[in-house]
Parts: C-alpha cells; sequence; structure tokens
C-alpha cells in the first residue's frame, strides 16, 4: 500500500467526521492546506455569501494561505485581526468588532475522537466567536488534533500547545523554560479562558475543514 500513514489517518477522519456530523456540524475531509482553501474559496465561502469576515488567531488558516486571498478582499468587509500596524489599543477593538461577522474563522487547539471542540484562550477572543456572536464559524483542523477524549485534549494543551505558543510569542512564562505548564500567575500567561464545545448551535453554524496533514500547534 502506498501512503499507508495517509490512508490510515483518512479512516480515522472519516470516523470523526461521522460523530462531527452527529453533534450538528459540518465537517469536510481534505488532503492538503491547498486543497482546503480551494474547497472554501470555491464551495463553503460562497454557499454562506458573508458581507463580513474576521479571523482569530490560527497558525493552521495562516498555512492554508487563506489569508493572504483574503484580507484584501473588497467585496467584504474585512476586519483584520492580524494587522500589525495598528495599536494595541486598535487591535482589541478589532477583535471585539469581530464578534458581530458573518464569518469567522480559525483553528481549534484540540478534537476529540467523539466530536468535541477544545480550545484555551488567552484574552478570550477567539473562544468568544467560537461559542456566540459571529453568524457563522470556519474552523481549519490538521490532523495533529484529534485526541481520544477531553482530559488528552487538556494535557496536550496545557502541556504542549501552550508552551510552545509562549516560546513562538517570546512571552515571560515559566513554561518557556520548562516547556510545560506551571500553572503560572504571570502576566504574559496566555492560558486563561476554557471552552469546550459538544454541538455546534444552530445546527451547521461550525464548519470544520480536516486537513489530512500535521497543521499548526
Amino acid at each position: 500500500m502506498e501512503k499507508p500513514i495517509d490512508h490510515y489517518w483518512t479512516l480515522r477522519l472519516r470516523q470523526v467526521q461521522k460523530v462531527l456530523e452527529k453533534n450538528h456540524f459540518d465537517a469536510y475531509i481534505t488532503d492538503s492546506p491547498h486543497q482546503a482553501r480551494k474547497l472554501a474559496l470555491d464551495t463553503i465561502i460562497p454557499d454562506l455569501n458573508p458581507t463580513s469576515l474576521s479571523w482569530g488567531g490560527s497558525m493552521t488558516f495562516t498555512s492554508t494561505e487563506l489569508y493572504n486571498v483574503l484580507k484584501n478582499n473588497e467585496d467584504l468587509d474585512i476586519i483584520d485581526t492580524y494587522d500589525k500596524s495598528v495599536t494595541p489599543e486598535e487591535g482589541l477593538d478589532r477583535r471585539k468588532q469581530a464578534l458581530f461577522v458573518d464569518l469567522f474563522i480559525t483553528g481549534t487547539n484540540a478534537l476529540t475522537e467523539d466530536g468535541r471542540l477544545v480550545n484555551l484562550d488567552m484574552i478570550g477572543n477567539r473562544v468568544g466567536a467560537l461559542t456566540f456572536g459571529p453568524k457563522n464559524v470556519l474552523l481549519f483542523v490538521g490532523r495533529n488534533k484529534i485526541v481520544p477524549d477531553i482530559p488528552a485534549a487538556m494535557q496536550r494543551i496545557k502541556n504542549y500547545t501552550a508552551p510552545v505558543n509562549a516560546m513562538r510569542l517570546d512571552k515571560k512564562t515559566p513554561c518557556v523554560k520548562t516547556a510545560r505548564c506551571e500553572e503560572c500567575s504571570s502576566p504574559d500567561r496566555i492560558c486563561n479562558t476554557w471552552s469546550i464545545i459538544e454541538k455546534s448551535f444552530p445546527r451547521g453554524r461550525i464548519k470544520i475543514v480536516m486537513i489530512n496533514a500535521d497543521m499548526g500547534l
């Protein structure tokens, strides 16, 4: 058999797709970041026909290069929360405005095998948008985000995702030095707000594009 690892993950992704759909999510499987971007541009976004759009922090989303395609789209009201040229105050204001858009795009920290989304945020704009606000939410999820259950998701997030993100963002937290969660009280702490989404409400509001590749953290 050619590409047994990809075949293995295809079977796993199909199983997760079934439980996601049972949990009222719209779920898709793609083979690559390029295919995920094409699905979004050719099908998902046109079907939703949004007039306003924004995004939350996600390395997987940016890896699809969809951000570069959308950020200068003159047909959409774009609230660019990635723009580094604005002041911190303006950046925070944009994150608040992003809660009112037609379509919010981001990723997830973990996806359990029984179809639940688990996330941990610093300021909460991403988990806030996931749970309430934007009319529709589109998630890009690499196969490496799939975990057996919620305890495994929390373990992965606290002792891998968060420390590596703290390192990536040059945060002054203990985990940068120890590579594990120290339950710190640092002003730079990025682990403040949990969310667990068991079902999409309304049905289909959250759309999940799974990618058969290791993506993001």
